[in-house]
């Protein structure tokens, strides 16, 4: 993954010390249990939120109720900052993958914490433009990469985002379902079980229940189209 694919840094990652301070003084902690749905898409925001410990999942529902997997977010990350900046409803579900500790910010104060806090709104404009640009490229890879070669790069972004070094390889700590990938990488789940089958039998990865370590990380991002 060249500089300019580069996962970014989650927001409060990129505040100083003083707008994280100033943030956090306006906002109250909450917990999720693992599953539990912190948002619903169509919903008015009321609130927006950090993730201090825990992993998400942020995904749309098709009008046939299929899941479609939009992102992974993990400590640091701002959800639900669209809803509050526009006023429109929100336009996905954000659900616990593990249980979630955040911290919750009305949405007139987070847009009064803007308003005041210049350097912090434009990180929030920084990370908005970055999420564009994924979704632009993921859209791309729809027409120019096969389903093995998008298992791959979304496996690669897991373990270059969530990963931890173990004996021989990374192991990857979020716990996706294959229905959940496949809705991550627009594919049937049958379509994702065989483009597993595939990378493990090539030395890429080992799999086991809900679990995944990524063996030879520069031959996945080469399956993944040289990301």
């Amino acid at each position: 993954m060249d500089d300019s694919e580069a996962a970014p840094e989650e927001f409060m990652a990129q505040l100083d010390r003083a707008d994280r301070d100033a943030l956090s003084e306006r906002a109250r902690t909450r917990r999720w249990p693992a599953g539990a749905s912190l948002f619903l898409e169509g919903e008015r925001s009321s609130s927006v939120l950090v993730v201090v410990s825990g992993r998400v999942k942020v995904f749309s529902l098709t009008e046939h109720g299929e899941e479609i997997l939009l992102a992974v977010r993990g400590p640091g990350a701002l959800l639900g900052d669209m809803s509050a900046v526009d006023g429109a409803p929100r336009s996905a579900t954000v659900a616990a993958l593990e249980p979630v500790v955040a911290l919750v910010v009305a949405t007139p104060v987070f847009v009064d914490y803007l308003s005041s806090r210049g350097t912090a709104a434009m990180v929030l404009i920084r990370l908005i433009t970055q999420r564009l640009r994924d979704s632009d490229r993921k859209r791309v890879e729809f027409a120019a990469f096969d389903t093995s070669a998008r298992v791959a790069r979304r496996l690669v972004e897991l373990a270059e985002r969530f990963g931890e070094p173990e004996a021989g390889g990374v192991r990857i700590t979020v716990a996706l379902s294959q229905d959940e990938l496949a809705g991550w990488v627009g594919a049937s789940r049958e379509a994702v079980a065989k483009a597993l089958r595939t990378l493990r039998e090539r030395g890429f990865l080992t799999t086991g229940r809900r679990t995944m370590t990524v063996l030879d990380l520069d031959g996945l991002r080469k399956r993944g189209g040289g990301l």
